[in-house]
C-alpha cells in the first residue's frame, strides 16, 4: 500500500520542475490523489506570479479532485497576492483530506491557511518529510527567516589545498564535468558573489554558461573599498543580468567619481550604512530587500571568510582536484576537513577526476 510519504515524495519530485524559476517565490509540487490511490491530478508552481501548484492540481484533475486527498510540499496559502488564495479553492473543489509537509512561515500566511482547510471540514495531517521539503525550500526559508539570502560558499581547492598559483593569479582547477555542475548550480540561484579582491585578481566574466537559464543573473560585489574599476569584464555582460556592487557609504569628503564611473558603466552601485552592523550583514540583507533569495559566495578567501566567521554560510560546496600546486601556492582560510566536521548531511559527488563534498552547515538555532 502506497504511504502517505510515498506520494509526498514524489509531490516534492514534481516541485523540482520550479527549481531556479520561481524566486523569490518558493517551489511546491501538489499531487490529487484518488480514494483508489491513483493519481489523477499534478502541479508545480513554475514562475512567480504564475499559478500555485494546487490550483493546477486542481485543473489538472477536475471533477475526480471531489473526495480525493491532496498531497501539497508547503500549506496553501490563504491571502491575495499577485494570484487568488489556494485554501479556499481546495475547500470548493470538494478535497476531503490535506497532506502537506510543511507550514508556510510567510506571516500572510503562516498557520491561516491550514486553520481554513480545517475550519471548512477538511482532514489535515502536516509534517509529513518535512525535513526534505524544508531542504528543498531552504532560500525561501532564510529570506523569510533570517531576512537575507541563503548563501552557499564555493571553493575549488588543489589536492594541497590551494585555491591559486603564487600571486594569486587566476587558476583554473576543475575539470569539464565539475565546471558542468558548477554552471548548473549557477543556473539555479539568484545571484553570484565575489569579493572585489577576486575581481582584480582574476576579472571574472561570472556569467553562467553551459546550463541554460532564463531568468537574469545577479552578479554581485562585495567592494567596502570601492576599488571596482569599470573597465571589469564583468560590466561587460549586462546582457545576462544586473551586477550590484555593495560598498559603505562614504563620509562627505570621500569623491563620489568611483562610483559615477561605475554607474555610466552600467552597475547598480548600493552603498549601505551598517550603523554598527557588520559589513556582511548588512550586505545580504540589502540583497533580500532586493529581492535576492539565494546566492553562490565563489570567493576569495578572505570574503569567504569574513562571510563564515559572521555565521552568514549556510550551505558549503568544496571542489577537491586531485592534482597539487605546491607549497607556493595561495592557500584557503581553512582545510577541507575543518570545514566538514561543521557541516551536516555531507554528500560526497566524483564528477570525472574531481570530487565534490557538500554539505548544510550545522546550526542550534
Amino acid at each position: 500500500m502506497t504511504s502517505d510519504a510515498d506520494y509526498m515524495a514524489r509531490a516534492l519530485a514534481v516541485a523540482e520542475r520550479g527549481r531556479g524559476t520561481t524566486s523569490p517565490n518558493p517551489i511546491v509540487g501538489a499531487l490529487i490523489v484518488d480514494d483508489e490511490g491513483v493519481v489523477v491530478g499534478r502541479g508545480a508552481h513554475l514562475v512567480a506570479g504564475g499559478p500555485h501548484a494546487e490550483v493546477l492540481a486542481l485543473a489538472d484533475a477536475g471533477e475526480r479532485a471531489r473526495g480525493a486527498t491532496l498531497y501539497c510540499t508547503l500549506e496553501p496559502c490563504s491571502h491575495t497576492g499577485r494570484t487568488g488564495p489556494c485554501a479556499p479553492k481546495v475547500v470548493a473543489a470538494g478535497i476531503r483530506r490535506a497532506v502537506i509537509a510543511m507550514g508556510d512561515p510567510n506571516p500572510l500566511v503562516s498557520g491561516r491557511g491550514i486553520e481554513l482547510l480545517r475550519s471548512r471540514g477538511v482532514e489535515v495531517t502536516v509534517g509529513i518529510l518535512e525535513v526534505d521539503a524544508r531542504r528543498q525550500n531552504a532560500p525561501f526559508l532564510t529570506r523569510i527567516g533570517r531576512g537575507r539570502p541563503h548563501v552557499t560558499m564555493k571553493v575549488a581547492l588543489s589536492a594541497d589545498g590551494k585555491v591559486a598559483l603564487a600571486g594569486g593569479h587566476s587558476t583554473r582547477l576543475t575539470g569539464d564535468v565539475a565546471n558542468r555542475r558548477i554552471h548548473r548550480d549557477r543556473a539555479e540561484v539568484d545571484a553570484i558573489a565575489i569579493g572585489s579582491g577576486t575581481l582584480l585578481n582574476d576579472d571574472p566574466l561570472l556569467t553562467a554558461r553551459i546550463a541554460y537559464r532564463r531568468r537574469p543573473f545577479v552578479r554581485v560585489i562585495f567592494d567596502r573599498r570601492r576599488r571596482t574599476p569599470p573597465a571589469a569584464r564583468v560590466l561587460s555582460t549586462l546582457e545576462s543580468g544586473p551586477v550590484i556592487i555593495v560598498t559603505k557609504n562614504a563620509d562627505a569628503s570621500s569623491s563620489q567619481e568611483p562610483l559615477i564611473a561605475l554607474t555610466r558603466a552600467g552597475a547598480s552601485v548600493e552603498a549601505i550604512s551598517p550603523d554598527g552592523e557588520p559589513f556582511e550583514d548588512a550586505a545580504l540583507r540589502r540583497l533580500a530587500q532586493l529581492g535576492v533569495s539565494s546566492v553562490i559566495l565563489e570567493g576569495g578567501p578572505t570574503t569567504q571568510r569574513a562571510f563564515w566567521d559572521r555565521g552568514l554560510v549556510d550551505r558549503v560546496q568544496m571542489y577537491v582536484v586531485p592534482r597539487p600546486i605546491g607549497p607556493d601556492g595561495l592557500g584557503w582560510w581553512a582545510t577541507v576537513d575543518q570545514v566538514v566536521a561543521e557541516l551536516e548531511d555531507v554528500r560526497r559527488t566524483r564528477l570525472g577526476a574531481d570530487m565534490l563534498i557538500e554539505g548544510d552547515v550545522h546550526r542550534i538555532d
